[in-house]
């Protein structure tokens, strides 16, 4: 079924829209949340929570990518999950690595004020992976959207895992002086 299809399904309300939702996107929604909380039993309970968000979400929204306004629904609930799971325990994990990485080069936001100032980051992040060779964007973003391991990142790109360690320190670096000269406090 086309995603035009599943949003009038959405706009009907009629509850096919979340099977149809299920199975158009389901294995992606479920593979976003395995790729931050790897754990079976939470990346289900994303994925569910997702269509319910979908559910009272559309209407009023009318994504103009079903796929990917999902996606982001299960990555945002996927996070909060892993951050609930992970408050008392530090310093293990591909999340706590990932993090850890990007903490070098983007600043926490805390205040009402540092609120405001993530959506000029978001900006300026958006403009800097514009800046990236496709390769290189896609790995940036396997790593940091979706959270995937080193190692299966060599695999997908055919790539020497030293070889994508080296490039996403690389990338680590040109994004901090991008975020310097774009006055970013770090």
């Amino acid at each position: 079924m086309k995603d035009t299809e599943i949003l009038d399904l959405y706009w009907e309300r009629s509850e096919e829209a979340i099977a149809e939702s299920q199975k158009s996107y389901g294995n992606y929604c479920f593979s976003i949340a395995w790729n931050i909380l790897r754990a079976r039993e939470d990346s289900e309970e994303c994925v569910n929570d997702t269509w319910l968000r979908a559910w009272n979400a559309i209407p009023p929204n009318r994504p103009a990518r079903l796929g990917l306004f999902l996606g982001t629904i299960t990555r945002n609930l996927s996070f909060d999950r892993w951050k609930q799971k992970n408050a008392m325990k530090r310093g293990s994990g591909e999340m706590n690595a990932a993090l850890d990485e990007l903490a070098e080069c983007v600043p926490a936001a805390g205040s009402t004020e540092e609120a405001v100032e993530e959506a000029e980051l978001q900006r300026i992040l958006n403009r800097f992976l514009g800046t990236l060779k496709e390769r290189e964007r896609n790995i940036f973003l396997r790593r940091y959207w979706y959270a995937e391991e080193y190692g299966d990142i060599a695999k997908r790109y055919d790539m020497k895992l030293n070889t994508v360690k080296t490039t996403m320190f690389r990338i680590r670096g040109r994004l901090r002086e991008y975020l310097e000269q774009e006055g970013v406090v770090l």
